[in-house]
């Protein structure tokens, strides 16, 4: 069973550089976005055979999410059921037979840190979420986190320590969420590499590869088994984050 999580920072600007053809290519059972940046009825893009799920921020342009499944889901939730943290449009669930599936675009703490006290908040309440789902079945959690958890995954750590995305706080919330019973597949897989899922747009920062792994797949411990492979697709162009990827025993 085929994962794959791509932060698109923008579906309409990717549609126009090869979606299609790296979605085709990719040829997941399971295909989440982030920062989709759209409206209902803003884009018509359905590929044959499967069904998408879509969860927009109220605020035009900005965040938003997306899974095309094509497994047939047991149902669907947006948010996390918290009025405060659902306006933004950052978390689809899909709930199939033996394990949920959540997307996640994680909010940012921003330059300055000037949202890091709701990026705190967010980030409890969404731990108690996923827990809460862990309870009853297995949890595979997607997505853009907007955080390098330790120093192997930035290509700079001393020099961007206590930037958004490598705060003392933002990696201690990861280091809790990985407490509450999950696991990152990739470190999990590949203890010491160092590969990237992030570069700014600024100073040939992809070209010098000097990056971020921001975007994960957490899988809840009892899943931990089924994991067969990860990868993170740098090749892949059309965005400043490249595809993630899982792989589980059916």
């Amino acid at each position: 069973m085929k994962f794959i999580s791509w932060n698109v920072n923008g579906l309409r600007a990717v549609a126009g550089k090869g979606f299609a053809d790296i979605f085709a290519e990719l040829d997941a059972d399971f295909f989440c976005l982030q920062e989709t940046k759209l409206q209902a009825g803003q884009i018509d893009l359905e590929f044959p055979g499967y069904t998408s799920y879509w969860n927009y921020a109220e605020k035009k342009g900005y965040s938003g999410t997306a899974i095309y499944t094509r497994r047939e889901a047991l149902s669907v939730t947006y948010g996390i059921g918290m009025k405060e943290h659902d306006c933004e449009g950052r978390v689809i669930t899909l709930e199939m037979p033996d394990f949920y599936l959540v997307d996640v675009y994680v909010p940012n703490s921003q330059d300055g840190l000037k949202r890091l006290d709701y990026r705190m908040e967010w980030e409890d309440a969404f731990r108690a979420y996923v827990s809460g789902l862990a309870a009853r079945k297995g949890v595979v959690i997607c997505g853009d986190m907007n955080v390098a958890h330790e120093e192997i995954d930035l290509k700079n750590p001393d020099t961007n320590h206590m930037n958004a995305g490598f705060s003392d706080q933002e990696r201690g919330k990861m280091t809790e969420l990985l407490g509450a019973g999950f696991v990152d597949s990739w470190r999990m897989q590949h203890p010491g590499e160092a590969r990237y899922s992030w570069w700014s747009y600024r100073m040939r920062a992809r070209e010098r590869n000097v990056g971020w792994r921001i975007d994960y797949f957490l899988v809840s411990e009892g899943m931990r088994s089924r994991i067969l492979s990860t990868d993170i697709h740098n090749g892949i162009f059309g965005s400043d984050h490249c595809p993630v990827e899982l792989i589980i025993k059916d």
